[in-house]
């Protein structure tokens, strides 16, 4: 109890942003997509099935790169024609991939242009961008040619010194096993650089049947770790959530102060809410959904109270345990208080498990607690959801919704919240390797406190983001900005114009 009640208490003092008036509001705006885009397929399908979002010609409206699964993978080209206007798209050229279950944006060969490292159910394809939305193949060129496993997470970092980011892929179950599938799940691998390339990959064993990872700073250390968020439905027993130190290659334990958790691990998010600097993070399940608050004894259970379990339909006559995908932290309505996305939907015809599964809209409160407003916002559906996305889509300042279900249309969500507050947004741009800073922390300190958000690349259900970090104001009318570069060099704080995108360069 006093723990839960110290955790709390963290929250609150966070919380001193005004509420203000309006319920979040989403138009359904999949009229905007020039196909009606659908992931499916098999047992391979029932997982994956994510979008990356990212600006792939830099106009500032970003591109949409959806999975497929048996269908093949689409890039829509943002053709929204003025900020503030309604959405719309138009679809690019991509080279034709079919298993695809996710994506994520990344520049790998710091070239000041977003390639995509595509996860499939078969050998990964990594893709170099050359400008203006176009891609190119350079799977062999970098060395990164995998065998034909079924991966379902990805995540980067630059270690110190390093030109290249180390990559991490987390492999679900073994397809060959002829015991499988339960109890058959494959290792993820890590990638380290060697030259302008990679060499062999190396295990991370034992794997779990890994559904999500994620490199954070999760300690302030000034080093990455992994998190690896794992399936039980088919490791079945003896494993457990792991955390990875790459530096000194192996997983952290009880005598690191990492607790023992088990459950359906499916998606992670990370957002630090209690302002000390520290990424709380969020993981979805089968039933509930785990928040986790950072403490100085590891990482420890939110209490019940917070809101953020969800753990059944809210709505609706379907009363049995929901099915957590892809989880996002945002703040839909700028007033400076984190808000999570939930995209849910049960596994296929999984009995116990609920059928008709709303997504959720958890909203922050003042007094640190989440409320569900998916009904009052618009965005109740209840398809087989799987990946998703919180990202500004039209540059008017407000989170838009993108999501990705199984065997049913993908949605596409445009923000119309009414009297939302003020905003930032920070894009960062590093000289040298590692172009987007990531592992660069960024600071925004405005009359209601400071607020910290990293730049990362990974997490999510297959899926990721490359767009610039966004900060709701509130009523607050100025703001200063103060950057942790990825190497540990902090920067002045810095006055900012509000309701406008910022770029920091080092």
């Amino acid at each position: 109890m006093i723990l839960r009640h110290s955790l709390t208490m963290a929250v609150l003092a966070m919380s001193c942003a005004p509420a203000l008036a309006g319920p979040p509001s989403f138009v359904d705006r999949r009229d905007a997509l020039p196909v009606s885009h659908v992931y499916d397929g098999g047992w391979e399908h029932f997982v994956g099935g994510g979008v990356a979002v990212f600006d792939c010609n830099d106009d500032g409206f970003p591109e949409l790169f959806a999975a497929g699964g048996e269908n093949p993978a689409r890039l829509f080209l943002n053709a929204t024609t003025a900020a503030g206007g309604d959405l719309r798209f138009t679809e690019g050229e991509v080279p034709a991939l079919t298993g695809v279950t996710g994506a994520y944006p990344l520049d790998l060969d710091s070239d000041g242009l977003l390639d995509l490292a595509v996860l499939r159910a078969g050998p990964n394809v990594f893709l170099k961008g050359q400008g203006d939305c176009r891609f190119t193949d350079a799977t062999a060129d970098w060395g990164l040619v995998s065998g034909d496993r079924w991966s379902t997470a990805f995540s980067a970092t630059w270690e110190p010194g390093a030109d290249w980011p180390t990559l991490a892929v987390g492999n679900y179950v073994d397809r060959d096993d002829p015991e499988g599938p339960f109890g058959a799940c494959d290792d993820s691998m890590l990638y380290r650089p060697v030259g302008r390339g990679y060499g062999p990959d190396a295990p991370l064993s034992p794997g779990y049947c890994t559904l999500s990872i994620l490199f954070s700073d999760w300690f302030r250390r000034g080093r990455a770790d992994l998190w690896l968020s794992n399936d039980r439905h088919y490791y079945l027993r003896g494993g457990q959530e792991q955390m990875y130190r790459p530096e000194e290659g192996r997983f952290l334990d009880a005598g690191d102060g990492w607790e023992d958790v088990s459950i359906w691990g499916m998606g992670i998010a990370a957002r630090d809410l209690t302002g000390d600097g520290r990424p709380e993070v969020m993981l979805t399940s089968m039933g509930d959904q785990l928040l986790q608050f950072a403490t100085s004894e590891g990482y420890r259970r939110a209490p019940y109270a917070t809101g953020a379990t969800a753990h059944r339909p809210f709505t609706g006559d379907d009363g049995r345990p929901s099915t957590g995908w892809h989880a996002a932290f945002g703040d839909v309505d700028n007033d400076g208080l984190s808000d999570i996305f939930i995209a849910k939907g049960n596994v296929d015809q999984m009995p116990d498990l609920a059928m008709r599964d709303p997504n959720n809209l958890l909203m922050g409160q003042p007094d640190g607690t989440f409320a569900e407003t998916a009904g009052l916002a618009g965005i109740a559906t209840t398809d087989r959801s799987r990946g998703a996305a919180l990202a500004d889509l039209n540059r008017d300042g407000l989170a838009d919704l993108v999501v990705i279900n199984r065997r049913a249309p993908m949605e596409l969500w445009q923000n119309t919240t009414e009297g939302a507050g003020n905003w930032v947004a920070v894009d960062l741009q590093h000289e040298g390797a590692n172009t987007r800073a990531v592992g660069a922390w960024v600071e925004l300190r405005d009359a209601s406190g400071i607020r910290t958000q990293e730049v990362t690349v990974g997490g999510g259900h297959a899926g990721g983001s490359a767009v610039p970090l966004h900060f709701g104001l509130g009523t607050a009318d100025s703001a200063e900005v103060r950057v942790t570069w990825p190497d540990g060099t902090v920067t002045d704080w810095r006055t900012v114009q509000v309701n406008g995108t910022v770029t920091v360069r080092r």
